[in-house]
């Protein structure tokens, strides 16, 4: 109908005033192409640029979750290998130790202690971690459980490192003074250094994890309010005792035993050849 009535207003219009004609043809051929193009155009182009987002968003997300799920299968795969090599070859050193009366000397029960130690760390610690991992940062288990990893975590690390610390002490007596080693080293002090080197991490773990001494007030409420996160944001005291404990102290004994065990290796070597 409006192109009609625009035409029948043409006709008038040349009629009275002819000089309008050229005027008033440009603007129906505009109108005519307007109304007979842009409708069918415009709902035609909308219409095929929103399925082309749809089957472009459809291919992204296939293609994302396809990446994802290649890199959750990747991480688990990794872990889950390291996990069992962890686990496996621990406790091959443990039943090899067992099962040959041989070794079952004051140094190889520091070994053994040391890889049940290890095994621990990869079946308490190292699978929470994987969880972690695969599900992108989210923890599943609740608030409780993330005090129990990471008591567990810091525990059975800084065992694992005080363990290398007694083989230290024991190398050195057993090499710079060999004579003295069977009166030092006797079983019942095994038993008293094996005892400390198991007890003392919970002074650095359950305790000040339990009781909130590790971490900072605004930790503790973000815990308590984002209990699908697990972190482990310290406190100043708590990084200085624990990495000590944990780290320095034990590094400290075995970079000095190690260094007197050298120079009497070095020593001895020298006598030989005077």
């Amino acid at each position: 109908q409006s192109i009609i009535q625009s035409n029948r207003k043409f006709y008038s219009d040349s009629i009275r005033n002819p000089g309008k004609i050229g005027s008033t043809m440009k603007n129906i051929a505009a109108y005519n192409t307007t109304t007979s193009t842009a409708g069918p155009f415009l709902i035609n182009s909308t219409n095929q640029t929103w399925i082309e987002k749809i089957l472009t968003s459809d291919g992204d997300q296939k293609e994302d979750t396809w990446e994802e799920f290649f890199i959750i299968a990747l991480k688990s795969s990794i872990m889950g290998f390291i996990i069992m090599a962890a686990l496996f070859g621990n406790l091959l050193v443990i039943v090899s130790v067992m099962r040959h009366r041989k070794l079952r000397v004051i140094t190889n029960y520091f070994v053994v202690s040391l890889a049940l130690a290890d095994m621990l760390v990869a079946l308490c610690a190292m699978c929470f971690n994987a969880s972690v991992e695969i599900t992108g940062g989210t923890w599943l288990f609740g608030y409780f459980m993330c005090d129990v990893w990471n008591s567990l975590d810091v525990y059975f690390s800084t065992a694992s490192i005080l363990h290398l610390c007694c083989i230290s002490v024991d190398r050195y007596y057993a090499i710079v003074q060999p004579l003295d080693y069977p009166l030092i080293m006797t079983h019942g002090k095994l038993a008293i250094m094996l005892a400390v080197v198991w007890c003392s991490p919970a002074l650095v773990s359950f305790v000040p994890i339990f009781m909130g001494w590790y971490t900072t007030e605004e930790h503790l409420e973000f815990r308590s309010k984002h209990q699908d996160i697990c972190g482990f944001t310290v406190n100043k005291p708590y990084a200085v005792i624990s990495s000590s404990v944990s780290f320095w102290v034990p590094g400290v004994i075995m970079i000095f035993m190690y260094y007197r065990i050298y120079m009497e290796a070095d020593r001895q070597e020298r006598m030989l050849y005077r």
